[in-house]
């Protein structure tokens, strides 16, 4: 346990925003929600876009200047080198919370920064000020402390694909050699994310173009590079370059054992 850890106003914004939208999420839970069709099988609910709107009062208020990027919202503001940008997504894991299932997590980012990530029904608020990343939960923090302990691995198995057919996801649940050094998990939401930070799980992979500025992922990338983990696309080029996909280990044995596992099938 910490008793202090030296945070950024910024990471107590984004602490504040996530937790405005979990609020939404939360209060939300369990009420027959219309779908609002977004096109190629995805939808949203009007949770997730109050809780956006909820998330965007929190930022306006306190950096009414930054550029932000919603799920639901799109683009708000002029974005260039020399503006800040926020990215947001209110509701990880519609689906999940649309049939009842609490595996969901609010999303709050600034690019190149802070980040909170909320769990709305257990209350856990993950957090870094983009050095270090911590757990705060019932009034403490406790640093986050990756670990491979668990042997556990969410695989993300939505689409798009844009790897296939060279690299597909699903193709790791059948190979010996990953089924003999890991078990594998589908969690498809920012949970997996924090998870591995968090020494839950040992690591995450899916597929997709370059992640690091995608609402979805920036709060749960930026939480595992803070807390030390291995983070590359699946080619093992660095996050943000350009690459394909993401693959977050807890430590350089995890990463290079999935990488192993993930060249063998492209």
């Amino acid at each position: 346990m910490i008793n202090s850890v030296v945070k950024t106003d910024d990471t107590e914004v984004a602490i504040a925003a996530a937790r405005a939208g979990a609020d939404v999420v939360r209060a939300m839970y369990g009420r027959l929600l219309t779908r609002i069709d977004k096109g190629a099988g995805d939808f949203a609910t009007a949770a997730d876009v109050e809780a956006e709107r909820m998330i965007l009062d929190v930022i306006r208020a306190a950096r009414p200047d930054d550029a932000v990027l919603g799920e639901e919202g799109g683009q708000q503001g002029a974005v260039d080198a020399a503006v800040r940008q926020w990215l947001v997504d209110p509701l990880c894991g519609t689906l999940n919370y649309a049939v009842g299932n609490m595996l969901v997590a609010v999303n709050v980012a600034l690019r190149g920064g802070a980040a909170a990530v909320v769990d709305p029904f257990s209350g856990e608020t993950f957090c870094t000020d983009g050095e270090t990343a911590w757990l705060r939960h019932e009034g403490g923090d406790v640093r986050l402390a990756p670990t491979p302990a668990t042997r556990l691995v969410d695989v993300n198995l939505d689409p798009p694909f844009p790897s296939a057919p060279g690299f597909r996801a699903v193709d790791l649940l059948a190979d010996p050699e990953f089924v003999e050094r890991f078990r594998p998990r589908v969690v498809s939401t920012t949970l997996a994310l924090t998870w591995v930070a968090a020494g839950r799980r040992a690591a995450y992979v899916t597929d997709g173009d370059d992640l690091s500025g995608s609402v979805h992922f920036a709060a749960g990338i930026a939480l595992c590079l803070a807390a030390g983990c291995v983070v590359t696309g699946i080619d093992g080029a660095p996050i943000g370059q350009g690459g394909h996909g993401l693959v977050a280990a807890a430590d350089a044995e995890t990463h290079e054992l999935l990488m192993s596992v993930v060249r063998s099938r492209r």
